[in-house]
C-alpha cells in the first residue's frame, strides 16, 4: 500500500460515513492505478459505492490497495481490458480466494463483476465469476447492492438465486451449458431452475445526465485530467463497433444544464477538461460547447477530445484545440476504399477525409491521426491498395500536417451484425503491405499485433470452455507461446483456436451469449448482416 498514491487526489464528491454494520466490500481495477483511475467507469462506480452509508469500501490495484478488510463480504472488479483477465485470476489467488465460484464455500465473498468486457460476452470469465451485471451501473449498481444487503445473512445459494431475479444480474452458475462435444458448438443454454429467468436484460441508463470525474490526480495516466461524457453511444451504427451497438441508444446529455455545470465544477481543481465519448463532436449543441471553451475567460486551459467524426473536423474546432494545448486530432476512417465503408456502414467518403486534413492543418493543428481497419468481412487487395493511394493522397495535399495512420485487425465483437464473422488470416499481410507503402512515404504506420487481435477475437467470440484454456494460460505467463501451449495441452477437450477466433458461425448457431440480451435482438442484428453483405 502506498499513501501517497492515494493522498495526491482530489475528491469531487463527498463519501459516506460508515454504519458500524457496514457491509465490507473491496472493488478492484485488474491493472495498476495508474490505468485504473483514468477509467472513467471505475471513478464513476468507486463513487457510487462511496456515498452509501451501508459499506466499507477499500479500492485495490494489482500495485497499491487501500487497507482492506480481513473477512470482505463482497468483491468487486471493473474489466475494460479483455486480457486483463489474468490480473483478476492474480488478485482472487492473494486474497486466497478460489477462483472458480464452483469452489468457493460460505466463508468467502461473492464476487462480482462489470464494464464493457463483462456486458459484452461474459462467457469466457464466467466460471470466476458469482455475479455479473450487465449494462450500466448507473441502473445496476443500487438495485445490486440494496438487494445483497436484504440477504446478507442468508447462505450463499440463497443469494444467489435471489441476487438471479434482479433484472441486469447474471448469475452464471444457474445456467446450464451443453454441447454437441467436447469441442463442438453449444446447443443449448438454460437456466437449472424455473426462478431463473432464461433471458438476462442488459440495463440501459436513460438519464439527462451521464459520468465525470469523481477524482483528479496527478498519477492518473492522463495526468491532473477531469473527464465529462458528452455522449454515450453512437448513432453511426457501423457494422462491428461494439460501442455503438452494445450501448445504444445514442444519449446526449444538455449542454448548458448538465455539460457546462459538469466542466465547471472540474476547472475548480484543475486546467485540464477531457471531453469523451464514442462520437463526440455529433452532440447536437456541439457548436455551442466549442463556444464556451473558446471564451477568452477559458484561455489557460488544457482541452482534449476524444475521436470525431471526420465531416464535423472544422476550421474552428482544429483552431481551438490548436489553442487549447492539443496538437493533434483523431479520426476514424476504417478504410480508403469507399465500398468497405458501405460495408460496415461508415457515411463517409474520401473528399470529407481530405476536407478535414486541410481544415486541421488550416486550423494550426500540427498532426493529423487516422484509425483505419484491415481484415474486414468483405475487403480485396484493391480496398488495401485504396487506403494506401488515400494516405499518400494526404501527404502529398497537405505536406505540413504529420499523418498517422493507426491500424487494426478486424475483431468480430457480440451484440453486433459482424459477430457471426471470424478473424481473416489474410489481414497480417495487409498490414505488411501498408507498412512497406505508408513507411517508406514518411507515414507513421502503427498497425496493432495480428496475432493478438486473433487472441481478442478468442476471448471475445469465448464459451465457458474457455476458463480452462484462460486459467493454463495465466499459469504460463503472458504471452502468445503460452496460448499455443494450453491449447496443445486441453486438446480434445476445448475447441481449437480456429473455431473461436478465424471461423464464421452459421446464424442458426446457438453463440455463447444468446440467453443475454443486448439492446437489439438477434433479428435486427441479422438485417444489419444482410445490408452489409449486399456490398460484398
Amino acid at each position: 500500500m502506498s499513501t501517497s498514491t492515494f493522498q495526491s487526489e482530489q475528491l469531487l464528491f463527498t463519501p459516506g460515513t460508515p454504519t458500524t454494520n457496514a457491509l465490507p466490500l473491496i472493488f478492484a481495477f485488474p491493472n495498476t492505478y495508474c490505468v485504473g483511475i483514468t477509467s472513467l467507469g471505475y471513478q464513476v462506480v468507486w463513487a457510487k459505492l462511496c456515498t452509501r452509508s451501508d459499506l466499507q469500501v477499500s479500492r485495490l490495484f494489482i500495485d497499491v490497495h487501500e487497507s482492506l478488510p480481513k473477512c470482505p463480504e463482497l468483491v468487486g472488479f471493473s474489466l475494460s481490458w479483455e486480457l486483463d483477465y489474468a490480473n483478476i485470476l492474480q488478485m482472487l489467488g492473494n486474497l486466497d480466494i478460489p477462483l472458480r465460484s464452483q469452489a468457493r464455500s460460505e466463508v468467502h465473498p461473492l464476487i462480482f463483476g462489470g464494464g464493457p468486457v463483462l456486458t459484452a460476452n461474459p462467457e469466457p470469465f464466467a466460471d470466476f465469476f458469482d455475479v455479473i451485471l450487465l449494462g450500466d451501473g448507473e441502473e445496476l449498481l443500487d438495485a445490486f447492492i440494496t438487494t445483497m444487503q436484504t440477504i446478507r445473512d442468508a447462505d450463499r445459494a440463497t443469494q444467489l438465486l435471489t441476487l438471479a431475479q434482479v433484472p441486469g444480474l447474471y448469475v452464471p452458475s444457474l445456467y446450464e451449458v451443453c454441447y454437441q462435444s467436447p469441442t463442438g458448438a453449444i446447443t443449448a443454454i438454460q437456466p437449472i431452475s424455473p426462478e431463473v429467468p432464461a433471458q438476462v436484460h442488459k440495463q440501459t441508463y436513460r438519464g439527462n445526465t451521464l459520468s465525470a470525474s469523481t477524482v483528479v490526480t496527478p498519477k492518473a495516466a492522463w495526468e491532473s485530467i477531469y473527464m465529462v461524457e458528452v455522449v454515450r453511444s453512437c448513432p453511426e451504427m457501423c457494422r462491428f463497433c461494439l460501442a455503438s451497438y452494445l450501448t445504444l441508444p445514442f444519449r446526449t446529455p444538455a449542454v448548458h444544464q448538465t455539460l457546462i455545470p459538469q466542466i465547471e465544477k472540474g476547472l475548480r481543481v484543475t486546467n485540464r477538461i477531457g471531453l469523451l465519448g464514442a462520437s463526440v463532436t455529433q452532440h447536437p449543441e456541439f457548436e455551442e460547447l466549442l463556444d464556451f471553451f473558446a471564451h477568452p475567460d477559458r484561455d489557460q486551459v488544457r482541452l482534449s477530445i476524444a475521436s470525431v467524426r471526420t465531416n464535423t473536423v472544422t476550421v474552428k474546432l482544429a483552431q481551438l484545440l490548436s489553442q487549447r494545448d492539443t496538437r493533434s486530432i483523431t479520426i476514424a476512417i476504417e478504410s480508403g476504399s469507399e465500398r468497405v465503408r458501405q460495408i460496415v456502414n461508415k457515411k463517409l467518403n474520401n473528399d470529407e477525409i481530405h476536407q478535414a486534413a486541410i481544415n486541421a492543418y488550416e486550423g494550426n493543428l500540427k498532426a493529423l491521426k487516422l484509425y483505419g481497419m484491415v481484415g474486414i468481412p468483405g475487403e480485396t487487395d484493391v480496398d488495401v491498395e485504396a487506403t494506401i493511394a488515400l494516405m499518400h493522397d494526404l501527404k502529398r495535399q497537405v505536406p505540413g500536417l504529420r499523418l498517422t495512420l493507426g491500424c487494426s485487425t478486424f475483431v468480430p465483437k457480440a451484440h453486433t451484425p459482424f459477430q457471426w464473422y471470424g478473424v481473416k488470416s489474410k489481414a497480417k499481410q495487409s498490414l505488411q503491405v501498408m507498412q512497406k507503402s505508408l513507411r517508406s512515404q514518411g507515414i507513421d504506420f502503427r498497425p496493432e499485433s495480428y496475432n493478438w487481435s486473433v487472441i481478442q477475437a478468442l476471448i471475445a467470440r469465448g464459451d465457458r470452455r474457455l476458463s480452462y484454456l484462460l486459467e493454463l494460460t495465466c499459469h504460463f505467463g503472458d504471452s502468445l507461446g503460452s496460448y499455443r501451449r494450453a491449447f496443445k495441452q486441453l486438446r480434445g477437450q476445448v475447441p481449437d483456436l480456429a473455431f473461436y477466433a478465424l471461423n464464421d458461425w452459421p446464424i442458426d448457431q446457438v453463440l455463447p451469449w444468446s440467453h443475454l440480451q443486448g439492446p437489439l435482438p438477434q433479428v435486427t442484428l441479422e438485417k444489419h448482416l444482410q445490408s452489409a453483405s449486399e456490398w460484398f
